[in-house]
């Protein structure tokens, strides 16, 4: 199979062009007449990962592995050292960031990963409907993540409307109109906004709530791979965070 193939593919799927101006998606490593052996998906790249893909493969990530231009490559940040890895190995790289958060990510995590009633998408926002106590949603919420511990900001006692935004979502908080907001990343200073709105917020944090990336484009490609005999591998990068709860021993 050829790499410009499964990149139209991809770009009819879900358009590139949809990214936000300060996103990376797309083509970041190899050619467009480069030939596959193989297909993988994950929402980040690290090191222990890519040791163990195939030479000529292509990986199809979430997150883009570079962001900012690169003035120098020393092999001695995160982006450089898996470059000069996908590189030796001829790996292909697709990024699917901003564009499918869009088109399919935020209203897959809010259906099918948190059985909510869905009612329409702004872009980026997907709000349903809920009508319940604020406690008992969280905890359904922090059940269906399985979060270890919850972090909340709760400015009232019932919840009719949500909102969620996979990822980072709090730049958005002026434009949310609902009861609560679910997104992650949410910082101190965003809590206080929030309250200040009075909009009840539930953090999902970042990996927990995109690493639904994987099986949800899994299940969107699968067929077209198959024809090309094809399948592509989930392969989950590691959580660069570790959460413990009082009591706990630190690992």
């Amino acid at each position: 199979m050829i790499l410009k193939d499964i990149y139209e593919f991809l770009n009819e799927l879900s358009p590139f062009e949809l990214q936000e101006k300060w996103d990376n998606s797309g083509l970041l490593v190899g050619s467009l007449d480069d030939k596959l052996e193989q297909v993988y998906i994950s929402i980040d790249l690290d090191e222990q990962m890519l040791d163990e893909i195939e030479e000529n493969s292509l990986i199809i990530t979430h997150h883009p592995l570079i962001f900012s231009p690169l003035k120098k490559i020393n092999f001695d940040s995160y982006s450089t050292k898996l470059l000069r890895i996908l590189i030796q190995k001829n790996i292909a790289l697709i990024c699917m960031h901003t564009n499918i958060d869009i088109t399919h990510l935020n209203k897959y995590v809010a259906s099918e990963i948190l059985d909510l009633d869905v009612i329409n998408s702004d872009e980026y926002i997907c709000y349903a409907k809920v009508n319940d106590t604020f406690s008992s949603f969280a905890n359904k919420i922090s059940s269906k993540l399985g979060l270890k511990y919850l972090k909340y900001v709760k400015c009232s006692e019932k919840v009719e409307k949500v909102a969620l935004v996979t990822g980072a979502g709090m730049s958005m908080i002026s434009e949310i109109k609902a009861d609560c907001f679910i997104t992650g990343d949410i910082k101190y200073h965003d809590a206080m906004e929030a309250k200040a709105r009075g909009i009840s917020l539930i953090d999902i944090r970042h990996y927990e709530s995109e690493k639904h990336f994987s099986p949800l484009l899994e299940g969107l490609i699968k067929d077209y791979l198959k024809i090309n005999k094809l399948k592509a591998i989930i392969r989950a990068s590691k959580n660069p965070f570790k959460f413990c709860t009082q009591g706990e021993t630190v690992e």
